[in-house]
């Protein structure tokens, strides 16, 4: 089959990021080991510039524009991440950039947004579409679409994640990746099946925001209009014209976490990790903490997605685990909640 992403893309879009994405750390923990029975790495791209892997695709994709289109200006819809990561990538490329995001996307995810030169512009995501609003706004100020996702430029950034963690611990028996609109999946997918072919990777999705699940296992693309998963960047309505194809293609599995799961796999790499990760980031480690996933034996490569944590949701997320799973966690008693 052919597919609308080669290798060849993510080379090219590594030599772009080379010296201006973070090269982001792999870290081990032996207690992760121990429990899961496996030798777990785990890519952490809550270290990359503006907190989230979005920034290796964001910055691909506006350095693959001709500068006519680069001075008019770019627009994308984001719930949060990739929104930061296209306004870092316009500042650095001196390129005005436009955000349309969820009015109730995490208050921090919109003042990064801002601060990084970016204008935000809000929309109601029960009542307005964001593809309508922003190919309106398109349209009519002249600038050039750049999609969080369903995107050859920002999917090879993207994949570049995968290539650096494969080039950093050699073989890998597994591939744990987190999945909203499939353009990580997409960009890491092709980087694994080109180095490493026998290595399987496995999607990781919220139990309440299961599109991608669902059209994996059916063959035929599925949507979920709304959904209210802690998981904010895993609310994409469902996978794209792009990347659904290539997750058909070179994805082995897809898998499902309640959200309880997400938050209890959060807090245990906040303590055991010592870094601060977001839920959409602990997506793919749920899996293997959870025990979704068992692989004793294996050599497993994790994708930490992000660490834009909105701290004043914690309570919330500290609250969708059940009092025995959260004492488990040994959290001091000052963080339980009534």
């Amino acid at each position: 089959m052919s597919l609308p992403l080669a290798y060849a893309d993510l080379c090219a879009a590594a030599d772009r990021l080379a010296g201006v994405a973070h090269r982001t750390p792999v870290l081990t923990s032996q207690q992760i080991d121990r429990r899961t029975g496996a030798t777990v790495f785990f890519k952490c791209e809550n270290f990359q510039r503006t907190g989230s892997f979005k920034f290796r695709g964001a910055y691909n994709a506006l350095a693959s524009l001709d500068p006519t289109q680069r001075q008019a200006g770019v627009i994308a819809y984001s719930s949060g991440n990739h929104g930061q990561a296209l306004a870092l990538a316009g500042q650095l490329l001196q390129t005005p950039v436009t955000i349309v995001m969820p009015s109730d996307a995490p208050t921090v995810k919109q003042s990064a947004t801002q601060d990084y030169g970016a204008e935000v512009i809000l929309y109601d995501r029960a009542t307005q579409s964001r593809e309508a609003v922003t190919q309106e706004l398109a349209e009519t100020r002249g600038l050039t679409l750049i999609p969080p996702f369903d995107y050859i430029p920002t999917m090879a950034g993207q994949g570049t994640a995968a290539q650096e963690l494969i080039q950093e611990v050699g073989d890998l028996d597994f591939m744990l990746v987190c999945v909203g609109g499939g353009g990580l999946i997409s960009g890491c997918a092709i980087a694994t099946k080109h180095l490493l072919p026998h290595c399987q990777v496995i999607g990781v999705e919220p139990k309440l925001a299961d599109d991608a699940t669902r059209s994996f296992q059916t063959g035929k693309l599925q949507r979920i209009e709304q959904s209210n998963t802690i998981a904010d960047g895993a609310r994409t309505p469902s996978l794209g014209q792009l990347t659904f194809p290539i997750v058909l293609e070179l994805v082995d599995d897809m898998v499902t976490v309640s959200d309880a799961a997400i938050a209890r796999s959060m807090i245990y790499l906040w303590e055991r990790l010592k870094i601060v990760v977001e839920p959409t980031g602990a997506l793919a480690a749920t899996a293997i903490l959870e025990g979704v996933i068992s692989q004793p034996g294996a050599r497993i490569g994790v994708i930490v997605s992000g660490g834009n944590l909105d701290v004043q949701q914690v309570p919330k997320y500290l609250a969708k685990a059940t009092p025995k799973e959260r004492k488990s966690t040994k959290l001091p008693l000052t963080w339980e909640l009534s």
